[in-house]
């Protein structure tokens, strides 16, 4: 199946709808109480937990994004139901996170949002639909026709390197029990030093979509997770809106090796196998590449 232009805007102000009633559902829980239960997930504890929240979020979009499937026989993939594995037959599947950084949520902070992608069967992103429900800012993207923050044509920029600037260095808060945390800041270090910035400022409290949101809205900046053999590492929800962004955006987004991200894996939904990498220019990306390879080696080295 090709999805013409006009079918592609038809199916992003749809995708547009869903995520705006998700964000009015979500923000009319922000100061009520809400059941927190655990699920079986990745590793970390913001992958394991879910509330009724994030079922409703869910339940919407479904609704919102039902008919279009019928229309256009595509499949869906959402993180809160059994992957039907429909994704690897259909030429489309809507990729759905209805309540990104579910963790942030529970604790009234900053960082959450609703994720809502159009993946092709080969893992190209070619919509994007990312809505913050705090700061009530819907980005979207579809690809070819740019990038959008509130309906307004937007082009990110990097703040110029200058004494007293930093780098932004975006990361889940389970990154700091890594064991290589300390000395990968101490590495980001030297690459702000390098590129002409004064220190490295971290960020380690929202979720996986609002972490690549940050990179766009606080440049220069960086998001990465390290490849890992354990299941985990975000999920393709996690990640296909906010691929879709950054590719319109014209900034840096693909595995830590530089190979675009695996958005359709056929053997699982985690993205532990390759890691991510998020970076707000290509040099930035580069950079990051390069330490990860050092660290590899020296480690691999010091067996």
């Amino acid at each position: 199946m090709i999805l013409g232009t006009n079918d592609l805007f038809l199916l992003s102000q749809c995708a547009i709808s869903a995520a705006y009633q998700a964000g009015h559902i979500i923000s009319s829980y922000t100061y009520r109480q809400v059941t927190v239960k655990n699920k079986t997930a990745g590793e970390s504890l913001a992958s394991q937990v879910v509330t009724e929240v994030d079922l409703l979020s869910q339940n919407i979009i479904l609704k919102t994004l039902n008919p279009t499937c019928d229309i256009y026989d595509l499949a869906v993939l959402a993180e809160e139901s059994t992957d039907d594995w429909s994704r690897l037959e259909k030429d489309f599947f809507w990729c759905i996170d209805p309540l990104d950084g579910t963790l942030p949520f529970v604790e009234s902070t900053p960082g959450y949002a609703v994720s809502v992608a159009l993946v092709a069967r080969d893992g190209t992103p070619y919509i994007g639909v990312i809505y913050d429900p705090v700061e009530q800012t819907l980005y979207h993207a579809v690809k070819g026709g740019g990038l959008f923050r509130n309906g307004h044509a937007w082009q990110p920029t990097s703040v110029p390197a200058a004494a007293g600037q930093a780098l932004t260095f975006i990361t889940d808060r389970s990154f700091v029990h890594h064991p290589q945390f300390k000395a990968t800041v101490a590495e980001l270090k030297c690459i702000a030093i390098e590129m002409g910035y004064d220190d490295v400022h971290l960020i380690q409290h929202g979720g996986a979509a609002m972490n690549a949101g940050w990179v766009l809205e606080k440049g220069p900046a960086c998001y990465f997770k390290f490849p890992k053999p354990q299941e985990g590492g975000g999920s393709l929800w996690d990640y296909a809106a906010t691929a879709c962004l950054f590719q319109e955006a014209g900034a840096s987004v693909g595995d830590i090796h530089g190979a675009p991200l695996d958005l359709n894996r056929p053997d699982s939904t985690f993205m532990n196998h390759r890691g991510v990498l998020f970076a707000s220019d290509q040099m930035l990306a580069r950079c990051i590449r390069e330490l990860y390879r050092r660290m590899m080696g020296q480690r691999q080295a010091g067996k």
